[in-house]
């Protein structure tokens, strides 16, 4: 039921269940198909099932999908997980936290060196006054 998947994902601290069948991706569940399923049943999730509220067309990438491109996807479409998908095979799901710790990582590094290069930037050499 829906109300048992929003018990798994409040004990797991998670903000997606991927809904799986025989071994093929059919859904996502996140937490915005159960707010929005909230408000229609009035705060009553009794007798819901996860099929009739998950997202069954989610957004996905591949192993090889760039993050430049996973985050582009994530904005276009306001996707806040993504199911990473490697020859019909879950990998795993990919969240717009994970995308953002990358960007922030990168940017951090990239000052880094940056800092370095002016650090270590050789001196001119003084002219000498006519």
């Amino acid at each position: 039921t829906l109300q048992t998947a929003v018990l798994v994902m409040s004990d797991h601290d998670i903000g997606s269940l991927v809904v799986m069948e025989y071994d093929k991706l059919v859904g996502i569940l996140t937490f915005r198909e159960v707010i929005a399923a909230l408000a229609k049943h009035h705060g009553k999730l009794d007798n819901l099932s996860v099929q009739s509220v998950m997202n069954s067309k989610p957004l996905t990438c591949n192993m090889e999908t760039e993050i430049d491109e996973v985050r582009r996807m994530m904005l276009v479409e306001h996707a806040r997980y993504l199911p990473v998908i490697d020859q019909k095979m879950l990998m795993g799901v990919i969240s717009f936290y994970d995308v953002a710790k990358s960007v922030v990582e990168a940017q951090d590094f990239e000052n880094t060196m940056l800092k370095a290069y002016i650090r270590d930037w050789p001196e001119e050499p003084e002219k000498a006054s006519p």
